[in-house]
C-alpha cells in the first residue's frame, strides 16, 4: 500500500481491531481510529490521511455525511466503505459522495485486499454481489439538482442528531455552539428542504439514508 497514512471509523471496536490488523499487513499506517461521526472529522483534519475507511452506521453523524465532510476537508484522501446495508439506494449515495470502493460487511477478507489495491492503482471497487450499473446510476444522479446539496456542513450536523433525537441543547454541547444557534440552523435547513415538523425531518433522514429506522 505504499505507506499510506489511514483512519479507520467503525463503531464496534473487535470490527476496528481486524481492520487495522489486515491494513497494516498491507502496508498501511494507521493514524487513528473511532466509532463516532463527529470524531472522526476531527481526526481527519489533524491527521489528512491518504485512506478514509469507514462504516455507514456511526454515532454523531453518519457514515455518508462522515465521508461528504472529510473529502471536502482531505480532497486527495480515498474512501473506502464498508457496510452491511446492500441497497442500492446506499452505495449509489456513497459513490455519489465520493466514495472510490463499497465492500460489504459479509464479504471475504480477500474482497477487502483486492478493494485496497484497486484504491491504491487509483481505481473503483464495487462487492461482487453489487452491479457495475450502480456506478452509471451515481453519477447520472450527481447531475440532478438536490436540495440536500444546498444545505452547510453544519445544518447537515444539525439535521442528523435531530433526527437521532437529540434536543437542542444537547446537539448545541456536542457542536460546542449555542442552542440558540442550532436552532437558527434547523429553521434554515427545514427551509431548505421543505419540511415542516419534526416527524417530517426524521422521515427525510430515514428516507435518504442518514439513519436507519429503528425496530421494535
Amino acid at each position: 500500500m505504499n505507506n499510506w497514512t489511514a483512519i479507520i471509523v467503525e463503531d464496534h471496536p473487535i470490527v476496528r481491531q481486524g481492520l487495522r490488523t489486515l491494513l497494516e499487513r498491507q502496508g498501511c499506517q494507521v493514524v487513528a481510529e473511532t466509532g463516532d461521526g463527529l470524531e472522526a472529522l476531527r481526526l481527519v483534519e489533524a491527521h489528512r490521511p491518504r485512506l478514509l475507511l469507514v462504516d455507514l452506521s456511526l454515532k454523531g453523524l453518519n457514515g455518508l455525511e462522515v465521508l461528504r465532510q472529510a473529502l471536502r476537508r482531505v480532497r486527495s484522501m480515498r474512501v473506502l466503505v464498508l457496510s452491511m446495508y446492500d441497497d442500492d439506494s446506499y452505495v449509489i449515495e456513497a459513490l455519489r459522495s465520493g466514495a472510490m470502493a463499497y465492500v460489504l460487511k459479509g464479504s471475504p477478507v480477500e474482497e477487502l485486499t483486492r478493494a485496497l489495491e484497486a484504491l491504491y492503482q487509483g481505481r473503483r471497487y464495487l462487492s461482487a454481489p453489487l452491479s457495475e450499473r450502480l456506478l452509471a446510476q451515481a453519477e447520472e444522479a450527481s447531475e440532478l439538482q438536490d436540495p440536500y446539496e444546498t444545505l452547510t456542513d453544519r445544518e447537515r450536523q444539525i439535521l442528523h442528531l435531530t433526527a437521532e433525537g437529540y434536543t437542542s441543547r444537547e446537539i448545541a454541547e456536542r457542536l460546542f455552539i449555542s442552542p440558540r444557534t442550532v436552532e437558527k440552523h434547523r429553521e434554515n435547513l427545514m427551509t431548505k428542504l421543505g419540511l415542516h415538523s419534526q416527524a417530517e425531518l426524521i422521515h427525510y433522514a430515514i428516507k435518504r439514508g442518514l439513519i436507519q429506522p429503528r425496530r421494535l
